[in-house]
């Protein structure tokens, strides 16, 4: 029951805001459902590839895609994915837990400043700045299980040049290849060491938060989203503090 709760709550979030609700993920593994640490980063990464993966078969019928952009920023963010996962299994889980705190905390500060509604910026494709970008957003997915795409979409407006409609279903493509990329190496080498995933729970939670992101998408256009973003950033900051709390000190 918690489990859904939580993936409704992230859904929720991520048919909001295109974005934010994949960065809940791993509080609700720790602190509703007592996972390791390690273990909720890894299983974090297939709740939200698989979430992603179904918002882009959505999109792509929708023909709001840019492939050039998942190719450019998609592949090189693919391989840091694969070495912050890496990273990620060497080092002690309260670092990962400290940077995903620090995550948490640029992430309220951009929702709370940004207008996820605004218009494209027009400005020309920077192939280099966005392959240089995707491998800096693929390590941080792969070292704290997050998706990313509160960093993905201003990447791919800034620097892309797409409108915010389209850079927020490009960003899932991106968000679901990088995120199966992830949790692959972490189930390599957590496997190897005897750890058992709960399946079970992550096919519920990737059912929910498919279900909670249509009903955010809904809910979304009926009510004032800059308000829910500011509100949403406040929350952001209060679980920042808990993870730093309860898990790295």
């Amino acid at each position: 029951m918690l489990a859904l709760l939580g993936a409704i709550v992230i859904g929720l979030s991520l048919g909001l805001f295109g974005s934010g609700g994949s960065i809940l993920t791993v509080p609700v593994l720790l602190y509703l459902l007592h996972m390791s640490p390690q273990l909720a980063i890894a299983s974090s990464l297939l709740i939200v590839a698989g979430i992603s993966m179904f918002g882009s078969v959505r999109n792509g019928l929708q023909r709001l895609i840019s492939w050039r952009h998942v190719m450019w920023f998609g592949i090189p963010g693919m391989a840091g994915t694969y070495g912050g996962a890496w990273l990620g299994t060497l080092v002690d889980a309260r670092w990962q837990l400290l940077v995903f705190a620090m995550l948490m905390l640029v992430a309220a500060v951009m929702m709370w400043r940004s207008n996820i509604g605004g218009p494209g910026n027009g400005k020309a494709f920077k192939p280099v700045k966005i392959v240089i970008d995707g491998l800096i957003v693929g390590a941080i997915t792969g070292f704290v299980g997050v998706g990313g795409g509160f960093l993905i979409v201003p990447a791919l407006v800034l620097l892309g040049g797409l409108s915010m409609p389209v850079g927020v279903a490009t960003s899932l493509v991106i968000i679901a290849m990088k995120s199966f990329v992830g949790f692959g190496k972490y189930y390599w080498v957590m496997a190897a060491d005897g750890t058992v995933f709960d399946w079970h729970t992550i096919a519920l939670m990737i059912v929910a938060g498919i279900a909670g992101s249509y009903v955010g998408a809904a809910v979304g256009k009926r009510l004032p989203k800059q308000q829910l973003q500011r509100a949403f950033a406040v929350f952001l900051v209060i679980m920042a503090v808990v993870v730093i709390y309860q898990s790295v000190i």
